[in-house]
């Protein structure tokens, strides 16, 4: 009701004003709204009563601007300053929007209203405005938001299609990045433009579904921008959009799914035709498929294995039953075994079988797969296998000609042997046997009537010797006895006697009767050593003490033993490697002709390098070598080097004259040496006429007729051939006159006493004579005085060799001399 100014009496004015209130108030109550009002004069504050409903603070609250910014959250507080700032300068009305916490602690969103009031002389008076609790209206917006973003960032295809036009109303992102469009193309275009098959029959089929029902499941294929093809599952629903008729398509690509149910299909298939069996069955066993492979295994058709029990194909011999076998399978234990299964006609067949539980969408079991290979085969070759492999594993242990353990077979047995007899605290013996005589047996009849020596030799050994006892061949004719748990040394030598004595009866092959005997050297553990290498060292040196002592007895070892039987192992051993390393040098003593102080030749004379102890001179392995037979690969070593340095000088024009090499009994022997010193001059350019062999009496004199033969063979190529140390051996004049020999080198033993002793000076001069009377080049050796020299010269040998001109030397220091020499 209005007021009439000009009618109504003061109180009448008063009812309606306070009528006027009370709707306004009523109005703020239903619309959530307080107001409020400042006056900027005395400060003072008002709230209407749902204004502390909306703050929820008590009604005696004492009222400010300043509780107003308590209750608003700190952030917003600077805002709130600036606006009344402003609007005590304006008669706008401000809007804020802002966050406030509540009494009970609630934090509420708030929409606050404000307006300046001014008087007639725009000042302002009051500051009034409306607070309202907007909490709901922006958590609205905010889900409202959250599923906005939702629907456009899902990874479906979410569509809003007109449903007259089918023209694309909405699309969101996985829209855009599954057809490889932007959002305006797609806007612009309609479903028949990315569903390639979709036609006119097929859409009114469609819309018809889903105006009866609603919504509707199809699959359909997508057609991308750049024109590859997926297939997607749509849902569709019937919606208004924008106040039209729509329907929304949720979109989902199902490429993968469609890829791996054509996958399935070519396993399905591939499963029917390969050639193992697979079978499954319902949970009691019952068999539901049966392929090809389970055809041709068990030579049941489909129709007659469909429905039966797989016990028709199931051996009674197996360790496990059937029903054993789904349980264990039912208690989550998958069965990979080998069993035996049979045939239609009852044939056994073993079978590798892999069973497993099939089992539902809830995880229950609802039938069992099986996965069955035919191994019958397989397990007899594998049969075969390990019989051959047990008969390598044999001869990979075992000498192939005795049957004995061979060195790999003993060295596990004898660390065996030093454990046990360590945890036992026991002695044995090691016995290290050598037969002697054996290498003139195998050099002279062959390594067929060797090998037969070797075989009786190994039962004669086998037959005095225990059972617990290792007997075995190390190779060649070297065999090694175990003798376990012996109480005293006399133990050994009971059984080293016997193997004396037995190995000294006559052999019999082939009517031939053949002696050998044998050295034995005998370790002792723990006397002598608790190491197995150490006892095997020990055993060889007593071994070739036995040797030293005459052969055919037994040696001890023991720690005052000479030492040249331990050192001569290590020798040997060292002096294989180098060969293998070629650690060998070439030092030249020149021989000088004393009339006119010119090089007419020099000797090439081996030296071994040793990584640990130096220089070697040869006659500390030398022996060793030609008793080893290494002397002939050193031979050839130093052959081949000499000639190559001695062929440079020669390049060099330094005049060498002739080179001289040592050649000794075991190199006569080789049927090969000839040829490999033809084809090592041919290869160096070496001019035989630059070469001298030396030999020694006695070489010669081992087999005169073989060497004589040998030597002419090499005089023929060209090579000079020269006796070294003449008048030490026992030469028959006979044999050498027949021999192809141009030099004679007087031996330094009958050179040390000139010109002093008588004796040294008739059998040089008897020497000088004989070469003179035969024709021979003569050279005396270790001249090392002025006398010596000047007596050698007096008597016809000009040709000198020793240090009374130089001590071997070197390569460089060699070439120095020689240079030297042509100064002169």
């Amino acid at each position: 009701m209005a007021i009439d100014v000009e009618r109504d009496d003061l109180s009448t004015a008063i009812y309606k004003l306070k009528a006027q209130e009370d709707i306004l108030k009523e109005f703020s109550m239903l619309s959530g709204l307080g107001s409020w009002e400042i006056d900027f004069k005395t400060h003072k504050t008002i709230w209407s009563d749902n204004l502390y409903n909306v703050y929820q603070v008590p009604r005696d609250t004492s009222l400010s601007f300043e509780t107003f910014l308590n209750i608003i959250l700190p952030e917003y507080v600077e805002e709130a300053q600036r606006i009344i700032e402003l609007s005590a300068k304006s008669r706008d009305i401000f809007s804020f929007q802002a966050r406030a916490k509540r009494g009970d602690g609630k934090i509420i969103d708030i929409l606050i209203n404000a307006k300046t009031i001014f008087n007639e002389d725009g000042k302002p008076l009051k500051f009034i405005g409306s607070t309202q609790d907007i909490t709901p209206i922006v958590e609205l917006e905010q889900e409202a938001k959250e599923l906005s973003e939702l629907v456009e960032q899902s990874s479906n295809e979410i569509y809003i299609v007109n449903f007259e036009t089918l023209d694309y109303m909405y699309v969101n992102h996985g829209a855009t990045k599954s057809l490889q469009y932007s959002k305006e193309e797609l806007l612009s275009m309609s479903i028949k433009d990315v569903n390639p098959y979709l036609k006119n029959d097929e859409i009114e089929r469609l819309r018809d579904l889903l105006d009866r029902n609603g919504n509707i499941l199809n699959k359909t294929i997508h057609k991308r921008k750049d024109g590859s093809l997926y297939y997607v599952q749509s849902y569709l629903h019937i919606i208004t959009y924008k106040n039209k008729k729509c329907y929304v398509i949720f979109d989902t690509d199902i490429s993968q799914i469609i890829e791996l149910e054509s996958k399935y299909q070519r396993q399905a298939k591939i499963l029917e035709n390969i050639h193992d069996s697979v079978i499954s069955t319902d949970n009691c066993g019952n068999i539901l498929t049966w392929n090809n492979g389970s055809k041709k295994l068990f030579g049941y058709d489909t129709f007659e294995a469909i429905g039966k029990n797989i016990k028709i194909i199931y051996s009674n011999q197996n360790e496990i039953t059937l029903t054993q076998c789904f349980q264990n399978i039912n208690d989550g234990i998958n069965l990979n075994a080998e069993l035996l299964l049979v045939d239609k006609n009852q044939n056994e067949i073993i079978c590798d079988v892999s069973l497993s539980a099939s089992k539902d969408d809830l995880g229950q079991i609802i039938g069992y797969i099986g996965y069955i290979q035919d191994i019958t085969k397989q397990k007899e070759t594998q049969r075969m296998l390990e019989i051959q492999t047990e008969k390598l594993r044999h001869q990979a242990h075992h000498d192939m000609l005795t049957n004995l353990p061979n060195r790999v077979l003993f060295r596990d047995r004898l660390d065996q042997t030093i454990a046990s007899a360590k945890r036992h605290d026991k002695k044995f013996a090691l016995l290290f046997i050598d037969l002697d005589q054996f290498k003139n047996i195998n050099d002279s009849l062959g390594h067929h009537v060797g090998d037969q020596v070797l075989i009786e030799a190994s039962k004669r050994l086998t037959s005095v010797i225990r059972e617990e006892d290792t007997l075995s061949r190390l190779g060649g004719d070297e065999f090694t006895i175990i003798l376990k748990d012996i109480h005293e040394s006399q133990n050994a030598i009971i059984v080293a006697q016997k193997i004396i004595d037995i190995l000294r009866e006559p052999i019999i092959i082939k009517e031939l009767e053949l002696y050998v005997s044998s050295s034995i050297g005998i370790s002792i553990y723990p006397d002598d050593t608790k190491e197995g290498d150490n006892l095997i060292k020990y055993a060889d040196a007593a071994m070739y003490k036995a040797k030293d002592e005459g052969r055919s007895n037994y040696q001890f070892y023991s720690s005052d033993m000479t030492e040249s039987a331990f050192e001569r192992v290590i020798m040997e051993q060292s002096l294989r490697v180098a060969i293998k390393e070629e650690s060998f040098v070439v030092h030249y003593q020149p021989q000088i002709d004393s009339n006119t102080d010119k090089v007419v030749g020099m000797e090439a004379l081996v030296r071994w390098e040793h990584s640990d102890v130096g220089m070697i001179s040869p006659d500390k392995f030398i022996p060793l070598a030609e008793e080893t037979g290494m002397i002939i690969q050193i031979d050839l070593i130093v052959l081949r080097y000499a000639m190559k340095q001695f062929k440079d000088w020669i390049d060099q024009g330094l005049e060498p004259g002739k080179l001289s090499l040592n050649l000794s009994a075991k190199q006569i022997e080789n049927k090969n040496f000839i040829e490999i010193l033809s084809d090592t001059m041919k290869t160096l350019h070496f001019d035989p006429a630059w070469l001298t062999l030396e030999i020694t009496e006695g070489q010669i004199m081992k087999n005169p007729e073989d060497s004589i033969k040998r030597l002419k063979e090499i005089n023929n190529l060209g090579i000079e051939i020269a006796i070294d140390d003449f008048g030490t051996g026992y030469s028959s004049l006979a044999y050498l006159k027949r021999l192809p020999v141009n030099k004679l080198k007087i031996d330094k033993v009958f050179v040390e006493g000139l010109p002093d002793d008588d004796e040294d000076i008739a059998i040089s001069k008897a020497i000088i004579a004989l070469a003179q009377i035969l024709n021979l080049k003569l050279v005396a050796e270790g001249v090392e005085t002025k006398e010596q020299q000047e007596f050698m010269l007096a008597n016809g040998c000009d040709v000198i060799q020793g240090y009374y001109y130089s001590k071997p030397l070197d390569a460089n220091n060699m070439e120095k001399f020689l240079i030297a020499r042509i100064k002169l």
